[in-house]
């Protein structure tokens, strides 16, 4: 049975913070599934500030009726198929050390903050892939260590990624699901949707628009941090906390406004909300056109507030989200053949030894 190793310095599954997190645990369960043992390694302790997170994940693990170990400050436990293992930041070294010995995997997935010193570590004993979720210097960072293959999620991540002796780039476009079946189906509202309303995802932008067309209501949803202060005077304006399941949302918003001030690498709402009938309204920057394609409607970065509000006034949602459904449908193919055809999914057959 071929072994993968999922080790970063942060949460291992289910605790998501955004799409770095969400990509890698569907990437880790597509394994599984394919008959892989999967080990994921990360901290309880968030890289950025140290602040632990344990009584957080132990309600979560509770609520799921989820078993858990907890013993020499590692927290151990099993989700959707993979052995997910969660240490103090100081420990991550020591416990990857002791994986690469004892489990001896055949390749490890890293990435984010630290991923270099990851790589630099795992490359003499296993096959190393580094997931460049970002052009940030934190998503970039893992081509520091010269990981044997860079992982882009888009061609966007692809160009900006400088060249590195001894690393294959290539993109791997992130894994997507299928909408849960038998959903009711309820009727869309007006309503146009933004998640993560903060300054680089074009939140200034975003106060425009909702002062000039004070007949649209917009709902947003918290992302990094929560910013619902900022919008509390606005009677056109819903502030949602954070959600795990964007599904109901999606599926009762006519249109997604992704209108971001930075590059942003391939956003997954994007084809998330797509999956469920819903197109975008988004910026030229970035991977944001590469992921809309035509099947939505892309604004250069120089539009003013007017364009934007033309665009959201005038968009066919229902021709536009039926476009956008078929062309979101490609990103939900199995991501092992790809990982096969890098050279990164060896044994082709091997799930069924």
């Amino acid at each position: 049975m071929p072994t993968a190793l999922f080790a970063w310095r942060r949460t291992p599954p289910p605790f998501l913070i955004g799409g770095a997190e969400v990509t890698q645990q569907l990437l880790a369960e597509e394994l599984a599934v394919a008959g892989w043992r999967i080990i994921y390694l990360g901290s309880y302790q968030a890289p950025w500030d140290q602040a632990p997170q344990t009584a957080q994940m132990r309600t979560c693990l509770d609520e799921h009726d989820t078993a858990y170990e907890e013993s020499q400050e590692e927290l151990r436990y099993s989700w959707n198929g993979v052995d997910c293992l969660a240490v103090p930041q100081q420990r991550i070294t020591t416990a990857l050390r002791s994986l690469l010995t004892q489990a001896r995997p055949d390749v490890v997935f890293t990435s984010q903050e630290g991923a270099a010193d990851i790589v630099a570590q795992a490359r003499p004993a296993a096959l190393v892939a580094g997931i460049l979720h970002s052009i940030s210097k934190t998503g970039l960072g893992v081509l520091s260590g010269s990981p044997h293959h860079g992982l882009a999620v888009s061609e966007f991540v692809l160009r900006q990624a400088p060249p590195t002796d001894g690393t294959r780039l290539s993109v791997l476009y992130p894994p997507f699901t299928l909408p849960e079946p038998g959903h009711h189906r309820r009727g869309r509202t007006d309503a146009v949707l933004m998640v993560n309303p903060i300054p680089p995802k074009g939140a200034d932008l975003l106060h425009q628009l909702i002062r000039r067309i004070p007949e649209q209501h917009f709902t947003l949803v918290e992302g990094w941090w929560n910013t619902a202060e900022q919008f509390a005077g606005y009677p056109n304006v819903t502030y949602v906390p954070r959600v795990y399941d964007m599904s109901p949302l999606y599926r009762s918003h006519r249109l997604l406004l992704v209108p971001s001030a930075v590059g942003d690498a391939f956003p997954r709402v994007i084809i998330e909300a797509a999956l469920h009938g819903t197109p975008s309204v988004g910026s030229d920057r970035g991977g944001i056109p590469e992921a809309i394609g035509d099947a939505g409607i892309v604004l250069p970065a120089e539009a003013g507030v007017e364009e934007w509000a033309q665009a959201l006034r005038t968009a066919d949602h229902h021709t536009l989200g039926e476009q956008a459904r078929r062309r979101a449908m490609a990103f939900t193919r199995p991501r092992l053949p790809d990982l096969e055809r890098l050279g990164i999914y060896p044994a082709a057959n091997a799930s069924s030894t």
